[in-house]
């Protein structure tokens, strides 16, 4: 047969395959969406809790830095829990802990306590990026994966940009205390639905025999275990983990300090922040889609793995760079502007970078390389959070921040290219059960 009538083979079973794993996908963007939702409140109450509870910006950094090391504790553990238990009770559970946590802020009252019901947030949201990531392998076959994981990362933007608007409405009718309760109540609706819905595709009804040869078109992974002790050696284990050290900060410099910077910057307050912070939330939604996008579109179209995705982060990593002048900008729309894009662009990265575990590591180790690596974000995350605190406490300038955002990609983009060069498959031994 020739090259032009398989590729019209392909074309004719491609349309006729089914779409339910896209219905996966949706639930996945809905839990991370929700977990952004819990995490976000504090950031945009941080004015009026500074205000009512008489923290410092050491407190509040220190509120941060326990979310922040729970996280990364967690991530550690749910990595290697998923890939024991399987993605459907993995995430319930992750999901079980947070909501409770993230309802638990409601009957807090001083920093302390304020830290300790973070901790357990950061324990049970560290398990919804690991499990979203290994549902995309299971369900989708390497060429869509990029896109799929953009499109569940678009969930932490869709959380960032709802939290602005639902949190302000419901502390001034009701108070702060219910909009950590109603939004907490909202991850066991989802966990109805998961439970109701999610299997394996092997295991689905719904799946139809063709979809099921779509999604398992890749090369078929060999079997066994995968222990810390094999990916913890590995450079691209560590490609990925420095990757999300250099980077993650950034994003948590955005979801726990921009309402306050627009606050402090341009004399926002909780009624009036809320467009500027769903203005850069939207973009950074165009962002986590358009770069999942970007590189499956140049693999379609030829280009290497390693190729297709390592240009669509160096796209993103420049367009991060401008942020290092946004404090200097004497316009708040110019300042959202350059905020917005580099949101975007961080999303973009966000979702190229998640798709590399998957593009080079077996499934049966993928979420506890995600979770490995993603634990340096948190790691990297505490760094940050202690940084701002000390900064804003010291000097009252975001600048060395924002100097720190713009140069962090592309060192990041070169660590990974000097690790993992080719991106080629990494072939894993199996360990005894």
């Amino acid at each position: 047969m020739t090259d032009a009538s398989t590729d019209g083979a392909t074309a004719g079973a491609t349309g006729r395959i089914g779409r339910y794993r896209w219905l996966i996908c949706g639930l996945l963007f809905f839990a991370i969406t929700i977990n952004y939702v819990d995490r976000q409140v504090l950031g945009v109450l941080k004015p009026v809790l500074e205000t009512e509870l008489g923290w410092s910006e050491i407190d509040y950094a220190n509120i941060v830095v326990a979310f922040q090391a729970a996280y990364a504790i967690g991530l550690l553990a749910f990595g290697r829990f998923l890939d024991v238990i399987g993605t459907r009770w993995g995430l319930a559970i992750a999901v079980v802990i947070w909501s409770l946590a993230a309802m638990a802020h409601a009957g807090a009252r001083s920093a302390i306590q304020f830290a300790v019901v973070r901790f357990a947030l950061g324990l049970g949201e560290a398990g919804g990026f690991p499990a979203s990531v290994k549902a995309v392998s299971e369900w989708f076959p390497k060429k869509e994966r990029a896109l799929a994981t953009g499109i569940f990362n678009a969930g932490s933007n869709v959380g960032a940009l709802v939290t602005p608007i639902l949190v302000p409405l419901i502390v001034l009718t009701l108070g702060w205390e219910w909009a950590f309760i109603l939004t907490g109540l909202t991850g066991f609706v989802w966990l109805a639905l998961w439970l109701l819905i999610y299997r394996r595709p092997q295991d689905h009804p719904r799946v139809s025999p063709a979809e099921l040869a779509h999604i398992e078109s890749d090369p078929v992974d060999p079997p066994g275990k995968v222990g810390w002790s094999t990916i913890a050696f590995r450079r691209e284990t560590w490609a990925f983990l420095l990757g999300k050290f250099l980077t993650d900060p950034v994003w948590w410099l955005f979801l726990f300090w921009l309402p306050d910077f627009f606050a402090k910057t341009y004399g926002l307050n909780i009624k009036t922040f809320g467009p500027p912070l769903v203005a850069v939330y939207l973009l950074a939604d165009v962002g986590s889609i358009g770069g999942g996008w970007l590189s499956s579109h140049l693999i379609k179209r030829g280009w290497s793995v390693n190729a297709g995705r390592k240009m669509t982060m160096l796209i993103c990593a420049l367009a991060v760079t401008p942020i290092s002048i946004a404090v200097f900008a004497d316009n708040l729309l110019v300042a959202v502007g350059i905020i917005g894009l580099a949101a975007a662009a961080h999303q973009g990265w966000s979702a190229n970078l998640y798709t590399l575990v998957s593009d080079v590591f077996p499934k049966r180790a993928v979420a506890t390389v995600v979770g490995f690596g993603a634990a340096g974000g948190a790691v990297g995350g505490m760094f940050i959070a202690t940084f701002a605190g000390w900064t804003l406490e010291t000097t009252g300038s975001y600048v060395p921040l924002l100097l720190f955002a713009g140069g962090a990609y592309l060192m990041a983009l070169l660590v990974i290219h000097l690790l993992t060069p080719r991106l080629a498959p990494v072939v894993l031994p199996a360990e005894p059960s």
